[in-house]
């Protein structure tokens, strides 16, 4: 059976992971790892997003017996057409034992202004802010910011599935992405 280690403790996390390795690949073993992304609480910009997502599927794996190490991290990310110039995407990176690392990313959505402001003048994290608008307790790890504004049509765990398939895709397709034609 093959054992997929998820560099968080988070159960919105581990159990999207462990949603699309079923469907994907069947019977697995999906472990939880807690670890430090080495970026800031709150990423802003692509490349702290990355490299948390990256760090966390590496780490998850250095720690483990697991095949496939599996990092999720959201993070805003610059948008000029935006009211506030940011949106919210999830990145997801996998990683194997001989080096090969995938990344796939989910939608992007906009927080609200007082979030934004919350953020980047307050120094608080989108989920903090979103806990305290909607005063409901640790959001991130229930339906999330996304089940909130959606208003229940996608929650959190749905938004890092498809960021999980996306990460898959190579992986699912080994022969497409794996010759020497690029």
């Amino acid at each position: 059976m093959l054992v997929v280690a998820v560099g968080s403790e988070n159960p919105v996390k581990v159990d999207a992971v462990k949603c699309i390795m079923r469907r994907l690949i069947g019977a697995v073993n999906v472990v939880s790892v807690g670890v430090d992304p080495g970026i800031p609480r709150q990423p802003i910009g692509i490349e702290q997003t990355l490299r948390g997502a990256i760090n966390r599927a590496k780490e998850a794996l250095s720690r483990t017996n697991a095949e496939l190490g599996v990092g999720i991290e959201a993070g805003l990310i610059s948008v000029s057409a935006t009211r506030t110039g940011y949106m919210d995407f999830q990145y997801c990176a996998i990683i194997d034992r001989d080096g090969w690392l995938t990344v796939g990313c989910g939608p992007g959505f906009e927080y609200p202004p007082q979030v934004m402001k919350a953020v980047l003048e307050e120094g608080l994290e989108v989920g903090e802010a979103m806990s305290q608008i909607t005063r409901i307790e640790n959001l991130g790890r229930k339906q999330g910011a996304i089940g909130y504004l959606t208003h229940g049509i996608i929650n959190r765990r749905r938004l890092t599935e498809i960021s999980v398939l996306m990460a898959m895709i190579p992986r699912i397709n080994r022969q497409l992405y794996l010759s020497n034609d690029f």
